[in-house]
């Protein structure tokens, strides 16, 4: 497997419940203020997971003397290695966690995870001081969300979905139970080309 055989998926808009907005400016009262989208640092290792678990490795230096934490991130993904600093902010009381993870998510740009976000316009919203955070979370337009997120209701399912995954069972057999039937629900919806050749 070549970085060529699966830069789409490492470029596919995340599902809306990993992109985050941060505050970047305010009004002088707070009363309004300048969004950006992100996603962390564990959304990215994430996808790196889910597209090549064996193939992918991430490496800090520290820069010493630098005014805030700060590291020189080398992100390596079968085979090609991208490299950028990556800095803590003010608000994370410049730990070098921090600072790696910013790292992490700029090495991960240049390979193309996230990088739509960029594109996305900032937005001015209607701030919640007190809560530290927007009183309506902005929306993200169609070409920024996952293919099935684009139909009416699929945000939700893919939420729901995630969820199902906290309420299985912990007993082995029961787990293997659901399986079987979700399994079965599925090759309902789609029938392989044994069930599509019976058919006919």
């Amino acid at each position: 497997m070549k970085l060529s055989d699966v830069q789409k998926r490492l470029q596919a808009p995340f599902p809306s419940h990993l992109v985050g907005w941060k505050p970047q400016a305010f009004t002088k009262d707070h009363s309004r203020a300048l969004l950006l989208s992100y996603v962390d640092a564990r959304a990215v290792q994430d996808r790196l997971d889910a597209i090549c678990p064996d193939a992918w490795s991430f490496e800090i230096e520290v820069i010493p003397g630098a005014a805030v934490a700060t590291v020189k991130g080398r992100l390596t993904v079968l085979g090609v290695t991208r490299e950028d600093i990556g800095e803590a902010g003010d608000g994370n009381l410049g730990t070098l966690k921090a600072a790696s993870s910013d790292a992490l998510k700029r090495c991960a740009v240049q390979f193309g995870i996230g990088r739509y976000l960029y594109d996305l316009p900032k937005q001015w919203v209607d701030w919640d001081d007190a809560r530290r955070q927007p009183k309506v979370t902005p929306e993200l337009p169609d070409w920024a969300r996952p293919d099935h997120e684009r139909s009416p209701g699929g945000a939700h399912l893919v939420q729901a979905m995630e969820q199902l995954r906290y309420e299985l069972p912990e007993d082995l057999d029961l787990q293997r139970e659901v399986y079987k039937h979700l399994k079965a629900a599925l090759g309902s919806l789609h029938p392989g080309p044994t069930q599509q050749g019976q058919a006919a």
